[in-house]
């Protein structure tokens, strides 16, 4: 117990300095939008309750921003929401028990999801949407752009040197 405690200790001095730099509670989610601000420029939300919109992309498309500690295939998308989910995740890993294992604060990977292309595919599945919603591998690749290059939407050399501090 007495390890644990200091051990906690020292984590509430770095979330405490975590929260000074981001201006929000040192929150995993807190943590991923303000990444992705930086990164890609997102205008975050001016209050963080906004339902299923962190913010907005500079061509004012609406995203949703998820950190996953493991990409597991899992996403946590709403009925009605944003244009876009913006998704960074760890290491790719099975959905599995937690028991024994850690999940460091990592970036290995980020994907951008059309939000009515993920949706279209879960319902003509018969796939829930919801919480947890399992999306397909090919989607997750079709939608990965760092650290593999995309068609669509160009991850810059500077975008790339900021993500690489975060990787595993």
């Amino acid at each position: 117990m007495t390890r644990v405690a200091g051990l906690i200790r020292q984590r509430n001095l770095i979330d405490a300095e975590l929260a000074a730099c981001i201006g929000r509670p040192a929150l995993q989610g807190h943590l991923g939008e303000w990444i992705a601000a930086q990164v890609f420029g997102i205008e975050l939300e001016q209050h963080a309750t906004a339902k299923g919109i962190d913010g907005r992309f500079a061509d004012g498309r609406t995203v949703n921003v998820k950190w996953y500690l493991k990409r597991e295939g899992l996403l946590d998308l709403c009925q009605e929401g944003p244009d876009l989910y913006l998704v960074l995740t760890g290491p790719k890993a099975a959905a599995a028990s937690s028991r024994g294992t850690t999940r460091p604060m990592a970036v290995d990977a980020v994907h951008l999801f059309d939000a009515e292309e993920v949706l279209a595919d879960l319902r003509s599945r018969g796939r829930k949407v919801g919480t947890a919603s399992s999306v397909r591998a090919v989607l997750w690749d079709a939608a990965e752009i760092y650290p593999r290059r995309h068609p669509t939407f160009e991850v810059t050399d500077e975008q790339r040197a900021m993500l690489a501090l975060l990787g595993s």
